[in-house]
């Protein structure tokens, strides 16, 4: 039975901009030995290959198709329930209009099907209420997670849950999440390694997103200390990782469930 891992970036690979001691070792291993593995991220604004430029920044050198995001899902979603094509009306940046446009959606500026919100600083106010008005008259809303703000000082993004209940709360409509912890990207991307289910090992470093839905899923999961969990908080919740690690360095292969 081969074995793959679904990786978390930030926090699990680098803190902002700066990597996570050994990441980079640890990514040299699995391509060492052909584990097949792809980074499952939530940031649904850069594409593919403003996250390869920003990992070659900080030392880890993959390609493309090791990058799996809540963007392509969320494209992937809407070309697979609208196969004859679909509109969307998008609050969103460069990754997430690639893959809209990659799985056949007609980005529109009135009477959208959908519309679909995401990372982003370049939406204004104004696109907000368009996009509340095109709820209201019909369209149904998704987003491409509900990823909360660090609430750090200087934080330079407003953050998407944030937007997403600003928006719900204007038309009184819940938004479609497609990002973690959603079933739609847990499965997306095992189904984009070529994974079973018990092949799958979800690696990250929040409980609430790579962990709670690893667990919905059936899959292994690793959770690592390196960004936003703390050992303290773990009895919090009514699930719990496989494994914990204090950093991607310190997983040690083969895994003890892989046979």
């Amino acid at each position: 039975m081969k074995h793959g891992l679904l990786i978390d970036m930030d926090g699990v690979i680098y803190s902002g901009e700066d990597l996570i001691e050994g990441a980079d070792r640890f990514i040299a291993r699995l391509l060492e030995h052909n584990i097949p593995f792809t980074f499952m991220t939530n940031n649904s604004q850069r594409t593919r290959l403003e996250a390869v430029r920003k990992l070659k920044r900080l030392g880890i050198e993959v390609s493309e198709e090791h990058v799996y995001t809540s963007a392509m899902a969320t494209g992937k979603f809407l070309g697979d329930q609208s196969p004859n094509g679909t509109t969307a009306y998008v609050l969103g940046e460069g990754g997430l209009l690639t893959s809209l446009h990659e799985n056949g959606v007609t980005l529109v500026d009135s009477d959208p099907e959908f519309v679909v919100l995401g990372e982003g600083r370049n939406f204004t106010l104004e696109m907000v209420q368009r996009a509340v008005d095109m709820i209201l008259a019909g369209a149904k809303f998704i987003t491409t997670n509900r990823d909360p703000s660090p609430k750090k000082p200087g934080w330079n993004n407003l953050g998407i849950a944030a937007t997403t209940a600003m928006i719900e709360e204007a038309t009184g409509r819940k938004a479609f999440v497609t990002g973690k912890p959603s079933p739609v990207m847990m499965r997306s991307a095992r189904k984009y390694l070529g994974l079973e289910t018990a092949e799958t090992t979800v690696i990250g470093d929040t409980m609430e997103t790579d962990i709670q839905g690893g667990v919905q899923m059936g899959y292994k999961t690793i959770l690592v200390l390196s960004g936003i969990a703390t050992k303290e908080t773990l009895s919090h919740y009514a699930f719990k990782p496989d494994m914990v690690a204090s950093s991607v360095d310190k997983i040690e292969f083969p895994l003890k469930w892989w046979s």
